[in-house]
């Protein structure tokens, strides 16, 4: 597997990196490739409970990679079109893994977060932000339409009319805007973006994580049920965290008055 996307484990957490400095961490086939194996990983490891999604050096994700994009152009239309439509469905496995994974996954944002870079911020459960954190559509100012779930996501997280604005102007704005429009939960001076995420991660992991888990689920699965079917399964939920052991142990700790030590059952 080529570097470009670097999975780090620490215990319960693990830190999934895009790894192209040099680029703006910007798409690249070969990213394509490393996202799709390092998400299946994350997935397939029932011993991560968190994710920290991040980029290496000055920014975590300028878009897709012009120049990748440019080497394409001598190819005919139809040869063209048949390359990069399988890319993006390529990375769109990525994608789907992130969005469908058991392990929650916090966002820390920094520098450019454009393109598919604020699809993969959106496909995060809790984001945090630098104060130099700006993003951007940016797909029209290459004359593309949104990839990696944007047209999904946004409306979800923003509204339609805002999403619509997002998309089609394709402006920049920064992390107290985002923060305003719900897209990220904090924003933090950039010095203190690492150690915030990671205390994040922390609290996650120290959670009850069947708990956690089936409330990621599902928040996550609401917007596809009726109201009776999404209380059914509140309802199916609720009755499996009654049965695991941190449930017993939640109910001791609020008793004896003392913090609960989750996942020791």
């Amino acid at each position: 597997m080529n570097n470009t996307v670097l999975l780090d484990r620490d215990g319960p957490i693990a830190t999934l990196a895009l790894n192209r400095p040099e680029a703006l961490n910007a798409l690249d086939f070969d990213m394509v490739d490393a996202l799709v194996a390092q998400t299946a990983a994350i997935a397939a490891d029932p011993s991560l409970r968190v994710v920290i999604l991040c980029g290496a050096g000055r920014h975590f994700m300028a878009g897709g990679d012009i120049r990748t994009f440019a080497g394409e152009l001598p190819l005919d239309p139809a040869r063209r079109q048949g390359r990069f439509q399988r890319m993006v469905e390529e990375v769109h496995t990525a994608i789907e893994a992130l969005h469908r994974m058991p392990q929650l996954l916090v966002g820390r944002m920094h520098g450019a977060v454009a393109g598919i870079g604020l699809s993969l911020m959106n496909a995060c459960d809790l984001v945090l932000a630098a104060d130099d954190a700006y993003f951007t559509s940016a797909y029209r100012h290459i004359a593309l339409s949104p990839d990696g779930g944007a047209s999904w996501t946004l409306p979800r997280l923003v509204g339609m009319r805002k999403a619509m604005e997002i998309l089609l102007l394709g402006d920049r704005f920064d992390a107290v805007e985002a923060q305003r429009l719900g897209l990220v939960n904090r924003v933090v001076p950039a010095a203190e973006l690492e150690t915030a995420a990671l205390a994040f991660a922390r609290a996650l992991a120290a959670g009850p994580t069947l708990a956690l888990r089936n409330t990621r689920r599902l928040v996550r699965d609401s917007s596809t049920r009726s109201l009776a079917e999404q209380l059914q399964a509140e309802a199916v939920s609720f009755g499996q965290c009654t049965a695991d052991a941190d449930f017993a142990e939640g109910i001791d700790a609020f008793l004896a008055k003392r913090t609960p030590r989750f996942g020791r059952g």
